[in-house]
């Protein structure tokens, strides 16, 4: 996934994206752009921009297998 150099909504788009179709049968989709929005928040100013898009799908990713263990 190459998402650096695409605008900030654009790569949250794509990492929700990418997360919904790979979990999309554990976890609905409203609930993982929610996860993917606030783990962009949460990196938003703490990384160079050039890393967001590999960050935030790493973050995000954590974020949603997180919430299924917890299911």
């Amino acid at each position: 996934m190459s998402v650096e150099t695409h605008p900030a909504d654009s790569i949250t788009d794509e990492v929700s994206t990418w997360l919904t179709g790979e979990f999309a049968s554990m976890l609905p989709a409203s609930d993982i752009t929610a996860i993917v929005r606030s783990a962009r928040t949460d990196l938003e100013g703490q990384i160079v921009p050039e890393a967001m898009g590999e960050m935030l799908h790493r973050l995000a990713r954590f974020r949603v297998l997180r919430t299924l263990e917890r299911s």
